[in-house]
């Protein structure tokens, strides 16, 4: 249904990308949805997907730790829109209770007020009727709707309209620390972080942006330099004249070939790669670089940290890529910066190695972020408890992998994926609710055996008799001990 034609005749509409059954089930200990949207791309008022509240009661989320999980999780170009009550009374005072509760969340994800319309409304449980109000431009004023449509093809209308950037950043900072001093670590730390952040803005850093590789084995590229981008969040891009050939390049300029298929799915992801190059020099031809000499006023040790940086970015397919990169990247790599800095920080004597994985689950139409502490194998409990909290925040089923480094996303186009890029976890672990993964083994009969998770795949070679079995069995639970949960 066309949500803009219902508004017209009804007032204002409100979109929904995701199933209405997403906002339902699995039940949650909160009442609260938060809804998500993309501002840039989408109609206004239109709910790419649902997150659900973890911190504090039904009643009144931590809306501080909200926003510092969901700054990890969610990809840059994607936004909190709004609230939505699932249950409970309804009042007028619940339904602008949810509408400021993502107003403020949404300040403290971005640290400004939202320049966009935010929603607050209230639906029935047992009817799935919804009422709501909608404040424009994120002012305090509100109005009340009365249209809800729910799209039919919502991975059409995200991705015929929107596109991917990624960004790998590999870092190793260097912490100097006072072996017989354990305070200000953190403090130290933070001021290496912010000053690595504001490099990132330097105008000798370059950005080559390249995209997909396409059928012939080819792909258009170009390189930003830091004179070429503004970061006046009111500007797309640097308005001197002798910046304008790259200012003006939109993002659908690298996808050389059409776009047919509108979907994301986790073996084939099409991005627009952005590599930083921060080697750049600032010295003038002839210039004699100088060194400087600082003694340390007491012994000291060195601890080096390694971040690998890895974000995903959603943006308009007709927005410049120069705007891309300094409104929706660089912040973006700032962000993982910061949530990579609260955790190590909680375990700065230990050799943490966080990775960073995106993953587009089933049920979900939009990618999602999760960081991974690689130090930890799989099973243990320490990254159980955490893909489970992400289970429970995105609505997922709990009896199911899908969270599993083998499970994130694959970049590159069909058949042309980059064969160089590391891929960590066992190949196996896959959704078998969905599909069966290849075995190696070529011909034979290959079957799924229900209530187990286990795949079967037999070939028999007549000339030489013999018989080859491949067997495994996809069952990952949450912890040791617990046999109802599979994640």
């Amino acid at each position: 249904m066309d949500a803009s034609a219902a508004g017209s005749r009804g007032g204002p509409a409100l979109r929904f990308l995701c199933p209405k059954i997403s906002l339902l089930s699995p039940p949650s200990r909160s009442l609260l949805r938060w809804l998500v949207g993309a501002p840039r791309v989408l109609p206004p008022f239109t709910v790419a997907a649902v997150l659900r509240p973890t911190h504090g009661d039904h009643a009144a989320p931590d809306l501080p730790r909200e926003a510092d999980e969901i700054r990890g999780l969610l990809p840059r170009g994607f936004d909190i829109i709004g609230a939505l009550l699932v249950g409970g009374g309804g009042s007028d005072a619940d339904v602008t209770c949810a509408l400021e509760q993502a107003r403020v969340l949404r300040e403290l994800l971005f640290g400004v007020a939202a320049s966009h319309g935010l929603v607050g409304g209230h639906m029935d449980a047992a009817t799935g009727e919804i009422r709501f109000v909608l404040s424009e431009s994120g002012g305090t004023d509100s109005v009340e709707g009365s249209v809800v449509t729910w799209e039919d093809e919502p991975g059409r209308l995200l991705w015929e309209k929107g596109c991917l950037l990624r960004c790998q950043l590999p870092l190793k900072l260097p912490l100097y620390l006072r072996p017989d001093v354990n305070s200000g670590i953190e403090e130290r730390f933070s001021s290496l972080i912010e000053s690595t952040i504001a490099k990132l803005r330097d105008p000798h850093v370059s950005y080559l942006v390249e995209g997909p590789i396409t059928s012939s084995e080819s792909h258009h590229s170009i390189i930003l330099r830091g004179d070429d981008l503004s970061f006046d969040s009111h500007t797309h891009g640097n308005s001197r004249k002798n910046n304008c050939t790259t200012s003006i390049v939109s993002c659908s300029e690298f996808f050389t070939e059409k776009r047919y298929n509108f979907s994301l799915t986790r073996e084939n992801a099409d991005a627009i790669a952005i590599t930083v190059n921060q080697s750049a020099s600032s010295l003038k031809p002839g210039t004699t670089p100088v060194v400087e000499y600082f003694p340390a006023s007491a012994p000291a040790s060195l601890r080096v940290i390694i971040l690998k940086l890895d974000i995903l970015c959603y943006t308009s397919i007709d927005f410049p890529v120069a705007a891309a990169v300094s409104e929706l990247v660089i912040p973006g790599l700032a962000d993982q910066m910061i949530v990579m800095k609260r955790i190590i920080a909680s375990e700065i004597t230990q050799q943490v190695q966080l990775c960073p994985f995106h993953f587009i689950p089933s049920g979900l139409h939009v990618p999602v972020t999760a960081i991974y502490n690689t130090r930890y194998g799989e099973i243990e409990e320490r990254q159980s408890e955490l893909r489970k909290e992400l289970h429970i925040r995105l609505g997922l089923p709990l009896d199911r992998p899908l969270l599993r480094i083998s499970n994130a996303l694959t970049f590159g186009s069909m058949g042309k994926r980059k064969k160089s890029m590391p891929r960590s976890g066992s190949s196996l672990l896959r959704e078998v609710h969905r599909e069966i993964p290849s075995s190696g083994v070529s011909g034979g009969v290959m079957s799924l055996i229900d209530g187990m998770g286990m795949c079967i795949s037999v070939s028999t070679n007549n000339c030489l008799l013999v018989q080859i079995a491949t067997i495994f069995i996809n069952r990952c639970s949450f912890s040791q001990g617990d046999s109802t949960s599979s994640c």
